[in-house]
């Protein structure tokens, strides 16, 4: 077998001598990547603007959780505190309209636009895609399937980290708004007069919003580690230059990065 196969090497190699202008055998190529219009405009000005208000929330609720140490001086010369429950009230709000505006466009935008207010779970096949992703953010695949809008992961990411926690962030911090605002306002009346019962006490319900802050970040941390962990490896399979370990490096650092970024403000 291997003299059989030196001597087909051979005639090839004899025939491209006698003939340099015939073409070398081209390698087989992956279908070229074409571009999709997925995500349209709306989608993207809600996307930051979103991105901005859940952030703002997640700094200005740990503050008002655990308040800085008093400040010299008459309180009303600062009034620090009133600035930070006016940002984190007004950015609710922001979060509250956006999240309708997004949940009206599910229904008027594309196809795409409803992708993240629910997940096919009796479908085995958006299951099976699900693993195969996550054996890619593990680094046990070289290289993913392709999706035309979000992947199952980034989808159940969105139903859950967004979606469930973020309605119920929206509940529980509108009931704590509409206690201080007292009863004939309208988060009182809408909210806060059956879901404190609910909970049992108004310090559950502030309680179980300040674990929804966490969840919250946790949903951050993860997503900017995974956004580094698919534009490295992505580099990586356009350039010999990246080693695993490299990628491994660079991702661990993105993530401590952003760790201590945190707790530096935190603290």
């Amino acid at each position: 077998m291997t003299i059989a196969r030196d001597r087909r090497q051979a005639k090839t190699r004899d025939r491209r001598q006698a003939n340099p202008s015939s073409p070398a055998p081209k390698k087989k190529l992956p279908p070229p990547i074409r571009s999709i219009y997925v995500y349209e405009v709306p989608v993207r000005l809600w996307h930051w603007i979103n991105a901005a208000a859940v952030l703002i929330l997640c700094l200005t609720g740990y503050f008002i959780g655990s308040p800085v140490p008093t400040l010299s001086g008459e309180a009303s010369d600062h009034y620090m505190f009133g600035y930070l429950r006016f940002i984190h009230f007004s950015a609710g709000y922001i979060l509250a309209i956006g999240f309708l505006g997004r949940l009206y466009w599910a229904f008027v935008g594309n196809n795409h636009a409803m992708e993240i207010f629910y997940i096919p779970i009796f479908s085995k096949f958006f299951w099976r895609e699900m693993m195969s992703m996550i054996k890619w953010y593990a680094f046990i695949r070289k290289f993913p399937n392709r999706y035309v809008g979000h992947n199952p992961v980034a989808r159940i990411s969105m139903f859950l980290g967004y979606v469930v926690t973020g309605v119920f962030m929206m509940i529980t911090g509108f009931t704590l708004y509409g206690e201080g605002a007292q009863a004939g306002h309208w988060s009182h009346e809408v909210f806060t007069q059956w879901v404190i019962p609910i909970f049992g006490q108004s310090q559950d319900v502030h309680t179980f919003h300040h674990l929804g802050m966490w969840i919250m970040y946790v949903l951050l941390f993860c997503t900017y580690t995974l956004l580094s962990v698919k534009t490295l490896w992505a580099d990586r399979a356009c350039s010999a230059r990246l080693s695993t370990a490299t990628v491994c490096l660079k991702v661990s650092q993105s993530m401590s990065t952003l760790t201590i970024l945190f707790l530096d403000i935190a603290i």
